[in-house]
């Protein structure tokens, strides 16, 4: 198993959390999330490219009111277990598979999590109301545990898938080279619909060729 697991496993508590309770200040994005636990274990180079591929499919996501997403934090640290000290070439695809499969079962968590959020307001909606401390500091601190243990429960079946990947599901380079041209081929494919939905206007849509058009010539020239 790659080495620093306990300073790996703190991190995606933090990113957990950042994504639904916590400070909220973009930690949990997966570019941020890849990257820094890559530097946890010594694969930075790693982490950062999972994060990029992973921040792909998260630009399709929209979070905002009641909108259920996956957590695609969770899912970048559990694809850099993946990664980590291996060729790209050969851990990519299985990397970005394992984060997403990751990110929608931490979706699902966050989901029932603020269900029972909910539920735990209406029980106390009497003492909330009144205006009680005692009630209020509950609440809250019922809900960051909810999250404390939703982050661990997910981190503990995405690290152990990682770890499971690693040593006991060889595959072909042929097969690696397939998977990883899927994987890439879907990360493009969400981030140009999301993109595209987005900027549904004619004017902007000119924008975003325009930018496109730019971001290639310049990539050539230079």
């Amino acid at each position: 198993m790659i080495d620093n697991v306990l300073l790996l496993g703190l991190w995606g508590v933090l990113v957990g959390l950042d994504m639904t309770s916590v400070a909220q200040t973009m930690l949990s994005r997966p570019l941020v999330a890849a990257t820094v636990a890559g530097v946890i274990v010594g694969d930075p180079a790693g982490g950062l490219m999972m994060g990029v591929l992973l921040e792909f499919f998260a630009l399709d996501v929209l979070p905002v009111g009641a909108a259920r997403y996956p957590d695609y934090g969770l899912g970048a640290v559990s694809a850099v277990a993946v990664v980590a000290g291996s060729p790209g070439v050969l851990s990519t695809g299985l990397g970005c598979g394992l984060g997403l499969a990751v990110a929608y079962i931490g979706g699902v968590g966050a989901h029932l999590a603020r269900i029972s959020n909910g539920a735990d307001v209406v029980r106390h909606a009497e003492a909330l109301n009144s205006g009680d401390p005692r009630a209020i500091y509950g609440v809250h601190m019922r809900g960051l545990l909810r999250e404390v243990t939703r982050s661990v429960l997910v981190l503990v079946v995405g690290l152990g898938a990682a770890h499971i990947m690693r040593m006991a599901l060889p595959i072909t380079l042929q097969g690696a080279v397939y998977l990883r041209i899927v994987v890439v081929g879907a990360a493009i494919a969400a981030v140009v619909s999301g993109t595209v939905r987005l900027t549904g206007r004619r004017v902007a849509m000119q924008w975003f060729v325009l930018g496109v058009v730019g971001g290639i010539v310049g990539v050539v020239l230079l």
